[in-house]
């Protein structure tokens, strides 16, 4: 799955050198940020925003404006059924 981001906004990072084998990112157009209705109070959290074509962004909430991560809908999923089936659960 493809995202249309021929509009996006991209820059490059400021510690990138002057050669161009470096990653530039996009910005997303504002998405709407949610924590988990499980998460407390503390700022320890990961946040995930609904994107465009079913894509779902996950940052850190101690960092909001630092970058997010990208997954695509079965990517997605596969995650939210990894978390419910316990898979990550610390033992």
């Amino acid at each position: 799955m493809s995202i249309d981001l021929s509009g996006a906004k991209w820059f490059k990072s400021s510690h990138s050198g002057s050669q161009k084998d470096c990653v530039e990112v996009a910005y997303l157009d504002r998405p709407k940020w949610f924590k988990s209705t499980r998460s407390g109070p503390s700022r320890d959290c990961v946040e995930a925003a609904h994107l465009e074509e079913g894509m779902v962004g996950v940052r850190d909430s101690k960092n909001p404006t630092g970058p997010a991560l990208v997954f695509g809908p079965s990517e997605w999923d596969t995650f939210v059924a990894g978390v419910r089936d316990g898979e990550f659960d610390r033992k």
